[in-house]
């Protein structure tokens, strides 16, 4: 199998079980590989939201989600290659455990992965309460996939550095020569979780610079000099070509504390296909950026800002009055939420909302859906004509409790066969839980901005 790689090293960040440090090792490392002074590309595999946002925090560029269900085997090779070109490095994230894929077979794990864009992996084991046992654990992990490649491993929760050249000496030899250090248990490395996952960084009540600064002492038990590239060159350019500056067309996108969810491939293809992306907050701001021709708000925690977002009047009128004029708006998860007409949090308030879909929404701790999801429009809309096909994921725990959300967008069939009728369309304005990964059909945001830009000719 061919190296994909174009960058000088590349890497999957992987598990011996789900929880055993993948996030905090990767952190640091994308720290430490940094702090060398690279350009250095993160990938998360999955559909998380968050892992990317800090991610992103350490290197300064935007992480890419690659999922394998949603994407297929061909987009995620592209996306690596495409978004790693001009890095140094790149450091891919895991999800679970790394031999564990789809249905308990190999699909879609961080071996499958790491075999299909031909990179080694980076293993991760918690030596809490372990010295000599990690050997057995090592060799067998190292030992049963022989077509798979490991560049070393990394002792997570070492409970001193004595701790951890114990575990250390108690290898053999081949063994020692692929440990990259160790990363101490500490407080300070971890990050705060809440309903559906981690504090995003916008909520994370420990600053960025104290968050960095955690992660600075944490790679202080590192050793990466052999995983730090080994070849010069002047990084290449991958870009796509752009759409002509007489066909931008502006497009509003939430981007605050309560609406950070988007995969960053999304607003790439958004911003290919001829949209200037004109960030605006539902929080915050009083009105959408000036001139836009369109809105896309995505997902995130507007349960967590309800009492702000109900309370910023003069946008929810503008919001309001333009998709009575038909406004090209698609919202999904989190913004599906804040354009209904009320929603009610965990405590039992209720707060009103925009009130474009009539729909009453109820956060529900004992309602949780996370699944994989393809869809089929059943109306034409601003994604595309009827019949348009697209893969996504939900991950939400809340539920409509008045009202329909089976008004005409989507046939709905998940990723275990279960089928049913989501989502509604109501003039301009198109939404759901679903969230969508526009590389499953880039057409979808081509139509979007093209809806956008005859909108805009016919409000000019």
């Amino acid at each position: 199998m061919g190296a994909l790689s174009t960058t000088s090293s590349a890497y999957i960040v992987a598990g011996t079980h789900s929880g055993v440090g993948k996030t905090t090792v990767t952190l640091t490392l994308l720290r430490a590989l940094a702090a060398k002074g690279l350009s250095v590309q993160p990938f998360k595999l999955g559909p998380d939201f968050i892992d990317t946002a800090y991610h992103g925090e350490i290197t300064g560029r935007p992480s890419i989600n690659l999922d394998l269900w949603m994407m297929g085997t061909d987009n995620v090779k592209n996306s690596f290659e495409r978004f790693s070109d001009t890095s140094d490095a790149a450091l891919i994230e895991a999800m679970g455990a790394l031999y564990d894929g789809e249905d308990g077979t190999e699909r879609g794990s961080a071996a499958f992965i790491a075999k299909l864009l031909d990179i080694p992996v980076i293993l991760v084991i918690d030596i809490w309460g372990m010295t000599r046992s990690a050997v057995p654990l090592l060799q067998g992990f190292r030992s049963f996939d022989a077509n798979l490649r490991f560049a070393g491993f990394v002792m997570n929760r070492a409970g001193s550095a004595r701790h951890a050249k114990m575990v250390q000496d108690s290898l053999p030899e081949h063994l020692q020569a692929m440990c990259l250090g160790y990363i101490l248990h500490s407080d300070e490395l971890s990050i705060p979780e809440r309903h559906l996952g981690l504090v995003t960084p916008d909520e994370n009540v420990v600053g960025a610079n104290a968050r960095l600064a955690a992660l600075d002492s944490g790679r202080a038990g590192l050793t990466i000099d052999h995983l730090l590239p080994v070849q010069g060159g002047k990084p290449r350019s991958s870009q796509r070509p752009s759409t002509a500056a007489a066909d931008k067309v502006r497009i509003a996108i939430a981007r605050d504390q309560a609406f950070s969810f988007y995969y960053f491939e999304n607003l790439a293809l958004l911003e290919e296909a001829g949209a200037e992306l004109c960030p605006f907050s539902p929080v915050s701001d009083r009105f959408l950026p000036a001139d836009v021709s369109g809105v896309y708000i995505g997902g995130g925690y507007p349960e967590s800002f309800a009492a702000k977002l109900a309370s910023n009047l003069p946008l929810i009128k503008q919001l309001r009055q333009l998709t009575d004029q038909a406004l090209p708006v698609y919202a999904e998860c989190g913004g599906f939420m804040y354009l209904g007409r009320s929603l009610t949090l965990f405590d039992g308030t209720t707060k009103p909302m925009v009130g474009v879909f009539p729909i009453d929404i109820v956060m529900d701790p004992k309602h949780l859906a996370i699944r994989y999801v393809s869809v089929r429009t059943t109306v034409a809309s601003a994604l595309g004509p009827a019949g348009t096909l697209a893969r996504g994921q939900e991950f939400h725990q809340s539920r409509i409790a008045h009202g329909s959300a089976s008004a005409g967008l989507y046939d709905v069939t998940t990723s275990s066969g279960e089928q049913f009728e989501h989502g509604m369309l109501c003039g301009g304005v198109a939404g759901s839980y679903v969230h969508l990964h526009f590389a499953s059909n880039p057409a979808i945001p081509q139509n979007f901005v093209r809806s956008c830009l005859t909108w805009s000719r016919g409000f000019s």
